[in-house]
Formats: C-alpha cells, sequence, structure tokens
C-alpha cells in the first residue's frame, strides 16, 4: 500500500484544491495537493516538501484530519489528510493544471479523484457557508 498525504488548507473559509495534469492516469479529476511518501519520511515533511514542490508555497502541517482508503487499479493507497496553514511564499503552478478555492456553495461543482472523496466530504462539513 502506498501512502500518499493531501493538504487541507482552509484561508477565509474556502479550501484549496487542484486539478490533476492531462498526463496523469487521474487528468482532469481534482484533488487536496499533497504527494508520494519517500522512504524514510514522516508524513509531515512529505506534505511539507510536496507543498513547495508542487506549488512553491511553505506551510506548517497541523492536525491529522482523515484517513481515506483507496483501491485504485493500479494498486491501494492511503491518503493521510492533515490542517495545513500557508505561512510563505506565493502559489506557483509546478505540477497540477488548475487551482480552485471552493467553499460550501462551490464544493461540489467539482469531479474529485475517489480516494479524495471521503475526504472533501469531511472537508465540506468544516467550510463556512
Amino acid at each position: 500500500m502506498k501512502v500518499v498525504t493531501a493538504a487541507v488548507l482552509i484561508k477565509s473559509g474556502k479550501c484549496l484544491i487542484a486539478k490533476r495534469p492531462k498526463n496523469d492516469s487521474l487528468a482532469g479529476l481534482w484533488e487536496l495537493p499533497g504527494g508520494k511518501v519517500e522512504p524514510g519520511e514522516s508524513l509531515e515533511a512529505c506534505l511539507k516538501r510536496e507543498m513547495l514542490e508542487e506549488l512553491c508555497i511553505k506551510v506548517d502541517v497541523g492536525r491529522f484530519f482523515y484517513e481515506s482508503v483507496y483501491n485504485y487499479d493500479r494498486g491501494t493507497i492511503s491518503l493521510q489528510a492533515y490542517i495545513t496553514t500557508w505561512v510563505a511564499g506565493e502559489i506557483k503552478l509546478l505540477f497540477h493544471d488548475e487551482l480552485a478555492w471552493v467553499d460550501n456553495t462551490t464544493v461540489d461543482d467539482y469531479i474529485y479523484a475517489p480516494a479524495d472523496i471521503p475526504i472533501i466530504e469531511k472537508v465540506k462539513r468544516h467550510l463556512v457557508v
């Protein structure tokens, strides 16, 4: 099972989501940003690295939020979501095709990667109406 991290980055009542790139097996689907944990790396270190590599921002990783386990055709992943806080940098798209800030009125307007859906459902309960 691959362990993957996801950032629940909420700012002003909105959560950051990202669209997978065109050349990806999950192309066009939306997700919480994050990525695969490297050998010997903590989940928190992974999330900090991934946010810097993919979005050019530094984050503080807070409390564990939720785990989603999903069986894709290519293998099972354990998606570990953490509350994160944006502390420095300006967002730049280095991996994803698009970004969006969603709230309770817009979160359901997107099609999410299957592993992200249970986390997004929980995120909805934490967004300000």
